[in-house]
């Protein structure tokens, strides 16, 4: 590989954030998004990520300017920038990619995966020995040396999923940006900001299609929330049905059950319907947790007149010490 500095343009004093804006231009003109009709691009935007990712690290940029590595991030072998590049590739092996926080708000996300060795060889040594297959430095590159070709580019795409479809893991239908529908069942334990991935469903590139990233957005409900793995739920109920008990329809995730109610129930004990919470990473549920709300009614004058002159002889406020 050449030397890092000279493929993003800056001299070897230049600052973190010289290095990064030199970068981020280079890789929005070289981007596969805006050069799908230009192999040469992607190539060359590989080549420009591979330098800003050894120029980004302090370590290796350290190592390198002392001679240790050379522009491949592999120990140097002594002539120059290059070397008998072995099927390692980058830092021993591994497509390489580029970074997502240098590219906020730019297109479909995704990058080159992979740098053609030849062409790395043909710009240090000005030709690739000769062409073909076994070209490159010296005859020595065969072609199972070389990177398979980059695929297309990621697509990212956001989807809404109430509540109650996450507790249940409801089956989600997108719309892909060819116009293709699909189903997707909601993975264990998701939550606000899961992510997907779907493979080949991205942008079409040389070396197959990219893939599909599906960021998840957990909406509120009106009446459920979330308390960790449970649902919580404050239910409203009549004083007659507190007093003398009963059974009432409580609404779940998955659709209403009959809850029952002791006779003498108390606003604001807590009662629990197991297994009715949210999804867990393991495949099992939490519980909802129901709270019960005794509403008193107002101006309600034959109320008044059955309570006339009968009280509650308990002293409620005693641990208080009022």
């Amino acid at each position: 590989m050449a030397d890092p500095y000279a493929t993003l343009g800056v001299a070897r004093s230049a600052s973190e954030k010289d290095i990064k804006s030199a970068y981020r231009k280079l890789a929005k003109e070289l981007h596969p998004d805006r050069n799908k009709d230009n192999p040469k691009a992607s190539e060359r935007f590989s080549v420009v990520t591979g330098a800003y990712d050894l120029l980004s690290d302090k370590d290796k940029r350290a190592k390198f300017d002392r001679g240790e590595i050379d522009g491949d991030g592999n120990p140097s072998m002594g002539f120059g920038y290059g070397h008998t590049a072995g099927p390692g590739g980058f830092n021993g092996g591994g497509q390489r990619g580029f970074r997502t926080e240098d590219f906020e708000g730019f297109g479909g996300g995704g990058g080159p995966e992979g740098i053609d060795i030849g062409d790395i060889f043909e710009g240090l040594f000005g030709g690739r020995g000769g062409g073909g297959a076994s070209g490159g430095f010296g005859g020595g590159m065969g072609a199972g040396r070389q990177r398979a070709a980059p695929k297309g580019a990621s697509v990212q795409y956001k989807l809404g999923v109430s509540l109650t479809d996450a507790a249940t893991r409801a089956t989600q239908r997108i719309t892909l940006a060819d116009g293709k529908t699909i189903d997707l069942k909601l993975p264990a334990g998701v939550e606000d900001g899961t992510q997907m991935r779907l493979a080949g469903k991205g942008e079409a590139g040389p070396g197959g299609a990219g893939d599909a990233i599906v960021s998840i957005t957990v909406q509120p409900h009106p009446w459920f929330r979330r308390d960790g793995d449970n649902l919580r739920l404050e239910l409203p109920v009549s004083l007659d049905e507190a007093v003398n008990g009963t059974k009432v329809r409580v609404p779940t995730a998955e659709g209403a059950v009959m809850l029952t109610l002791a006779p003498g129930t108390s606003s604001g004990k807590t009662l629990r319907l197991a297994g009715k919470g949210m999804s867990r990473k393991d495949g099992t549920r939490g519980d909802q947790l129901v709270t019960v709300e005794v509403q008193l009614p107002v101006g309600d004058d034959d109320l008044v007149k059955r309570l006339d002159g009968w009280h509650d002889p308990r002293n409620l406020r005693a641990k208080f010490g009022v």
